[in-house]
C-alpha cells in the first residue's frame, strides 16, 4: 500500500507541475467545472481496472515470466515494446501515419519501461500501479478523454505553436513525467526508505512453478 500511495501520489504531482508548464507555454485558459462526485468515483473505478488489468498482463505476467528466462534487462526492454505497441491498436491507430504511431510506441514504450523497472526493483506491482492509476485519472480531470474527460477543468483556448515548436514539444510533454519518475525511482533506490522486497528467488523457476 506505501508503495502504491508513493507512485499515485508523486505521479499526480508530476502531471500538475506538467500542465503548469503547458499552460504557461500554451498560455492555455482553463474554466472549472462542478464538481461531480459519482462521476469521480466511476473513473476512478474504471481505471483502476483498467490499470490493473494492464499491469497484471505486461508486468505480472508477461514481465515476471520473461525476467525468469532471459533476464531483467532483455525482459524490460520486451516488455516496454510490447507495452508501447499495445496502446497501437488501443488508440485505434493502425491506419495512421508512421509518425504519429512511432511516437505513441516511442512515449508509451518509455512510460512501461520505467513501469516494468519499478518491477523489477520492487518485487512487486503495486509501485508501477500506483503510478499508472495516478497518470490516468489526472489526464481525466482536465483533458476531453474516453470515456472520461474534464472532470474538474476545460480548456477553452490556447496558443498554437509553430509545427517544429509543436513537436518538440510534444516529445518534451510526453516524455516529461516518465523521466521524472525514473530519476525519482533511482534516487528512492539510492535512500534508506525499505519499501523494497529483495527476494531474489521471485523469479526462480521453483517460484514460477
Amino acid at each position: 500500500m506505501i508503495q502504491f500511495l508513493i507512485g499515485f501520489v508523486f505521479i499526480a504531482l508530476i502531471n500538475l507541475l506538467s500542465i503548469y508548464i503547458e499552460t504557461l507555454i500554451q498560455s492555455v485558459h482553463w474554466e472549472t467545472k462542478p464538481i461531480n462526485y459519482r462521476v469521480i468515483y466511476e473513473t476512478f473505478i474504471y481505471h483502476l481496472k483498467s490499470a490493473l488489468t494492464e499491469d497484471l498482463v505486461f508486468r505480472g505476467a508477461i514481465l515476471y515470466i520473461l525476467i525468469s528466462k532471459i533476464g531483467a534487462k532483455t525482459a524490460i526492454l520486451i516488455s516496454a515494446l510490447s507495452f508501447g505497441i499495445y496502446h497501437v491498436f488501443a488508440y485505434e491507430m493502425t491506419g495512421d501515419r508512421i509518425v504519429p504511431v512511432l511516437y505513441v510506441i516511442l512515449v508509451t514504450g518509455f512510460t512501461g519501461y520505467v513501469w516494468a523497472y519499478a518491477f523489477e526493483k520492487t518485487k512487486s506491482i503495486a509501485l508501477g500501479l500506483g503510478l499508472h492509476l495516478g497518470f490516468n485519472l489526472m489526464m481525466t480531470f482536465f483533458y476531453q478523454l474516453q470515456p472520461y474527460g474534464e472532470l474538474l477543468f476545460a480548456e477553452q483556448s490556447r496558443v498554437v505553436l509553430s509545427q517544429w515548436n509543436e513537436l518538440y514539444y510534444s516529445l518534451f510533454k510526453g516524455l516529461f513525467p516518465s523521466i521524472m519518475t525514473f530519476i525519482f525511482l533511482k534516487l528512492l533506490l539510492k535512500s534508506s526508505f525499505k519499501i523494497f522486497n529483495n527476494n531474489e528467488k521471485l523469479y526462480s523457476e521453483d517460484a514460477i512453478k
